[in-house]
Order: C-alpha cells, then structure tokens, then sequence
C-alpha cells in the first residue's frame, strides 16, 4: 500500500497516535489533523483513499467538517468516530456522505474490517460509474443520416412517457440498442433493463420465465423463482422477437399486460407489478396476424408507439463514422494502438450492402480490429464480397452469376466506386420499376414486395425520377 495515504482526524492525540499505529501496521501511510480547519487543507493539498473523522471536534465539529470535504469536491470515504454518539447524528452523517459510524474505544478488528469494507463499496462504485459511462458512449445511434437523426428523435419523444413501445426492423438493425436507450431516457432509467429472447424459450416454459414458479409446482421447481416480470418491477421489460411466441404464450401475455398482474406458475394469488414494456421483431406483423400466427389484439395492445428502425443501407453516410466507431472501441478492448480506415477502405464500406446491418458492421470491424497488422486498415484487408462491393438487397439484387443484370453492372464499373454506385442505383430504379408495373402501381403493394414502408419508397421514386406515366 506504498504511496497510498489515509487521514485521521481528532482532536485527541492519543486517539490519533493509536489509530494511525493501527493503520500503520497494515501497511499504510497515515497523515493526522487535530481540527476540522486542519482535515481541509489536507484534504485540498493531498489525495487520500479514506479518512476517520472524529464527530466532536473543537471549533467546526465533525458534521460541518464533513459537509465542507463534500463541498471540497472529495469523495474518498469518511468514517465518523466518536465517544457518545446517538443515533441522530449517525443519520445526519450518513446523509451527509459518511460511510459508517463507529464508536470509542474504537477495536482494532471492527477499525480494519470497516476500512475493508469502505474501500470495497468505493471501488464498487467507481466500477459502476466506469461501466455507466462506458455504455453512454457505446449505447448511441451514432451517425447523421436523416433516417437515424429520425429514430432519435422518436425515442426523445417516446421515452419520458409509459406507453408502450414496437420496434420493428430487420435482424441486426439496432433494435434491443433503441430499446436501451428508451429506457435510459426515461424516467425508470435506475431501475432494471430485463431484455427476454421470446423466440429462445421454449414454448412449455415460457410461463415459468415470464411469471416465475412457486415452489414444487412442477418436477426441477425446487425452489420459487421470479419471473422476468417481477425483475423488471418499476423498470423495463424488452420482449425480443415477440413474433416467435406461440398463440397460447400469446393469450398469457396479453392477460398480464392489460391487467397488470401475473400469477406465478403454482402460485396462489396473483403479483401486481409496474412495468414498462418494449416489444421488438423483424417479422410483419400484418402478415402474421393474417397468417394466423399472431394475435390481433396483442398486436394492438404492444403496437401503441410503433417505431421502425432503419437498415444500414438507408443510412446514407452513416457506413464510414460507425466503422470508426466500432473500430476505436475494439482497439480500446484488445489494447491495440488506434487503427483507422484507408480512404479507399472506407468507399469500399460505403458501396456495400450490409445485408446483416449494423450487427454485420460491428463483426467485421472486430475481425478487422485482431487479423490487420498495422494501424491503417486496406481495401485488401477486406472480405473478399466487401471488396467486390456487392451486398445483398431485394430478390434480383441478391443474384450473382454472371448473367444478372447486377454482374452486368459491377462488370462495367471495372472496381471504380462511383461508377459502381451509380450502377447499383441504375438497377434499384430499374427493379423498383419493373415491381410498380407488376403490381399495376399500387404503393401499399410494391412496397410490401420489395420489404419498404410506402413513406421510404416514396422517397425513393421521387429521387430517382420515377411518375405514374412511366
């Protein structure tokens, strides 16, 4: 513990030779003070891990001495001591910040095993405060493109509030991110974060996880069990993959979100419990409902505040920051010196598709983060379908033999990136057109075949130049 000091201050100076004795067996370096104004200039001159304050001291006491430490900016932990304490003045000084309380004649264990335990708590703490911060930086949409600048703009607006919300996108978007960053917007943000895989559990335990078990009520129940509804009392409730529930998990959980309450499975009264609840999926939902797959009314029951997250290949210019992004974090995790992107790297990234998404990015920028050597990642590092700058996208775009009109195209581009771009854009038109004409130019429809809202494929009609009378 060499180089790592404590302060103790009293104004006894037995009490001070004995506790700094103590403390100075076990290895520390111990600094006194007599006084409360004396405790201030230590604690503004040096860095101390803990100090023991003496509740009666003479000019400022011990409670005004600590609320100045506070004030000081110091968040070492305090342990009051003293001779006739009460318990009003433990409360007072627990309020105040001290970490315990502890009277004369003071033991040698309870001295050492209180000092223990308020190092533990402050490197507890510190942890937590570290992990918190970690996961603000990396819990961001980050990018800049007018559909993600949309989705936060959604979850601002959605996240103060209890409704409940429906992510809906395709695999790899985001989704259980957004549904974070709902809850630590809202006001539940210091309560649990409960994310459950539906598709995950089996069908014949799904109850037991949701509601919990008493009990003996069934073989293995050898003991009662909260379900993910209890442990996420007063906070949030993700239910990923809501989609892949079968039709009685359904009824059973659309019982629990009107009413409130659960029963656990063998239990005798029901559980009121208040909570948040945010469902995601990657499937449509209409379609389910008409393919009897999902119910109807559970469907309007979740889908109060329905919000779509956009896939990576709408993210206009959102591709290079977060392979940066992704990057600058895998470097940090695995201790290497910051790497970063060519330029012809970063417009290899940008032609590409991303047909896994985000989740998709994220892999290969870890794979790229332990296989490159050096600190600048190349177009040659790249995989080697990155690098040809096909991704996949609607039925005919995913075609790659050497007839496809896509093949034609990336053929012709002869690897130059801007001519590839305006190649893949010459065929989505042409495809997005083909489909209008197929199904006699009914928005709802194409936009249902080629896997878009109408508001996007809209967008896309009136920037590539497409009307009726075409």
């Amino acid at each position: 513990m060499r180089g790592e000091r404590l302060l103790v201050v009293d104004d006894e100076s037995g009490v001070r030779s004995s506790l700094a004795g103590i403390l100075a067996d076990e290895g520390w370096e111990v600094a006194t003070a007599g006084s409360g104004e004396e405790a201030l200039d230590a604690v503004r001159s040096t860095s101390y891990r803990a100090i023991f304050l003496d509740v009666w001291l003479p000019g400022m006491d011990g409670l005004e001495t600590l609320r100045q430490i506070r004030r000081a900016g110091v968040d070492a932990p305090v342990v009051m001591i003293s001779g006739h304490g009460t318990i009003e003045t433990a409360v007072r000084a627990t309020r105040l910040g001290a970490y315990d309380f502890i009277e004369k004649p003071l033991s040698l264990e309870k001295v050492l095993l209180t000092l223990r335990n308020a190092l533990r708590q402050r490197k507890l703490e510190q942890q937590s405060k570290l992990l918190l911060e970690q996961f603000q930086r990396e819990a961001e949409l980050v990018g800049d493109s007018t559909a993600i600048r949309r989705l936060r703009e959604e979850i601002e607006r959605a996240a103060p509030t209890d409704a409940t919300v429906l992510l809906f996108g395709e695999n790899g978007t985001g989704k259980e991110l957004a549904a974070r960053l709902l809850h630590h917007r809202s006001r539940r943000a210091d309560e649990a974060f409960v994310a459950v895989n539906c598709a995950a559990i089996p069908s014949e335990l799904i109850e037991s996880e949701m509601f919990g078990h008493a009990k003996g009520s069934f073989t293995g129940a050898t003991e009662a069990r909260k379900g993910k509804f209890e442990l996420a009392h007063e906070g949030t409730l993700l239910l990923d993959e809501i989609a892949d529930m079968s039709l009685l998990a359904q009824a059973k959980l659309l019982r629990a979100l009107e009413s409130r309450e659960i029963t656990p499975v063998g239990g005798a009264a029901p559980v009121t419990v208040d909570v948040r609840v945010v469902a995601a999926t990657n499937r449509d939902l209409q379609q389910e409902i008409a393919s009897g797959r999902f119910r109807e009314d559970l469907f309007f029951r979740v889908n109060v505040l329905p919000l779509r997250v956009p896939p990576l290949r709408e993210r206009e210019g959102d591709v290079v920051p977060l392979a940066g992004h992704f990057i600058d974090r895998y470097c940090r995790e695995y201790g290497r010196a910051p790497m970063r992107l060519s330029a012809e790297a970063a417009r290899t990234l940008d032609v590409w598709r991303w047909p896994g998404n985000v989740r998709e990015l994220k892999n290969l920028a870890e794979r790229l983060v332990i296989m490159t050597q050096g600190e600048e990642i190349r177009p040659e590092h790249l995989p080697e379908p990155v690098q040809g700058g096909v991704g996949n996208g609607p039925a005919e775009d995913r075609r790659t033999d050497d007839s496809s009109p896509l093949s034609e195209r990336r053929e012709a581009a002869g690897g130059d990136s801007s001519r590839l771009r305006e190649a893949r854009e010459q065929f989505e038109r042409e495809f997005i057109l083909r489909t209008l004409h197929s199904q006699k130019w009914n928005i709802s429809r194409t936009a249902d075949v080629l896997g878009l809202e109408r508001s996007n494929l809209y967008r896309k009609m009136k920037a590539y130049g497409i009307r009726a009378e075409e």
